[in-house]
């Protein structure tokens, strides 16, 4: 059983001075109604155009993000190397619906294909569909409608970039994760996404999907899934999540009237996860996992499955990822013990990626025990470094 205990192994990257800072910065984040004067004053500053970096550079952006560009980011690289810690560049600008916003995000996420393919420390490239697609012209593909002109323009013009990025990955033997979106429009991203597997998953698991288990119907989808890469010949690429849209999911479908695609209870969520990660290990000679969670029961979960199938913990076919400044003490804890551990880094420049910090604070403000368990592990350390004088 792999300990996620141990504060010395989990911090041993961070100085006492960055400790200290990590200790403050939480403990403001703790603070929910700083949080949410602080995410209004965001929006407004982002709206009128207000200068933020002198704020956020020094502060969540220094904690949740890797740096501007990708060369920004190779230093921390460098430093998760050093303690068997890979990570994923994951370019997180948002908000650009034109046509050239979407040009622009797929030059840059091809660049971070290509570059995987030069760092050894990089095992992963990643992208979000609604960076180069309408979420509108997918809705009408997910729902069977017929589309207009601009709307089939949008559907070719995604899947298009798309399929160049799977097929430059896979020249490249580079693993491509692909994230999930709404459920209302995740149909169409599943089909796609199919596709891509049947082209270029026939040696290994190249292109990944995403599924939400928060959504009561995705245990189901990967066993169908598992049935047609069987019968089809090919590797089948899981990446798991628990969910990042429960309110708006909730909120949408009691508008509409519409079935709630959400699971009823946390512990139903947890129960699935679980369950989908078994059945992989089950059929691991078809599968490949990424684990994508802070959640520790989940980790040590995957760990127990692997020792007992006698799966080795440097297996290719399976990873585990947190996001960049949270959950150190899964990801180095299992690092250290041999497992393959990637943390996701964001990077862009810093008005760019203020929606993705907000969410990451908002996030740990939100969860239950998210922020009390970073700042009690963070103390413990203090208080260990102390003692240890």
């Amino acid at each position: 059983m792999v300990n996620f205990d141990n504060t010395e192994i989990a911090f041993g990257y961070k100085t006492n001075a960055e400790l200290n800072w990590a200790y403050t910065l939480f403990s403001a984040i703790g603070n929910n109604a700083l949080v949410k004067i602080g995410g209004g004053l965001a929006t407004f500053a982002l709206k009128i155009k207000f200068p933020v970096g002198w704020a956020v550079r020094p502060t969540i952006y220094r904690q949740f993000v890797g740096g501007e560009t990708i060369d920004k980011c190779l230093p921390t690289v460098r430093m998760l190397e050093k303690y068997n810690v890979k990570a994923i560049l994951d370019y997180s600008v948002e908000g650009g619906n034109s046509e050239e916003a979407m040009d622009a995000a797929f030059k840059e996420t091809m660049r971070t294909v290509e570059n995987a393919a030069k760092e050894k420390n990089i095992p992963f490239a990643v992208f979000k569909p609604t960076a180069f697609g309408s979420e509108k012209a997918m809705e009408k593909a997910s729902k069977g409608e017929k589309l207009d002109d601009e709307d089939q323009k949008q559907i070719d013009s995604f899947r298009q970039r798309v399929e160049l990025l799977c097929k430059r990955a896979h020249d490249l033997n580079i693993p491509i994760l692909i994230d999930a979106e709404h459920s209302y429009y995740q149909v169409f991203i599943d089909n796609f996404i199919r596709e891509m597997m049947v082209k270029y998953n026939q040696e290994k698991a190249i292109v990944f999907n995403t599924l939400q288990m928060y959504r009561h119907d995705r245990l189901a989808f990967l066993k169908a899934e598992y049935q047609k890469a069987a019968a089809g010949n090919y590797y089948f690429g899981a990446k798991f999540v628990r969910g990042a849209y429960i309110e708006s999911e909730r909120e949408r479908a009691q508008r509409l009237g519409y079935k709630d695609p959400i699971q009823p209870t946390k512990e139903a969520t947890d129960n699935d996860y679980n369950a989908a990660l078994e059945f992989c290990i089950e059929h691991i000679d078809r599968f490949a996992i990424f684990n994508g969670t802070h959640n520790e029961y989940s980790s040590a979960y995957l760990a127990e499955l692997m020792d007992k199938k006698g799966i080795a913990h440097n297996d290719e076919r399976i990873y585990f990822s947190q996001l960049f400044g949270m959950s150190d003490h899964i990801s180095f804890n299992l690092a250290k013990e041999g497992y393959n551990v990637a943390k996701y880094l964001p990077y862009g420049p810093v008005k760019h990626v203020l929606p993705y910090l907000m969410r990451r604070v908002e996030e740990n403000t939100s969860v239950s025990g998210q922020t009390s368990r970073e700042l009690n592990l963070l103390q413990k350390e203090r208080n260990r470094r102390k003692s240890a004088k």
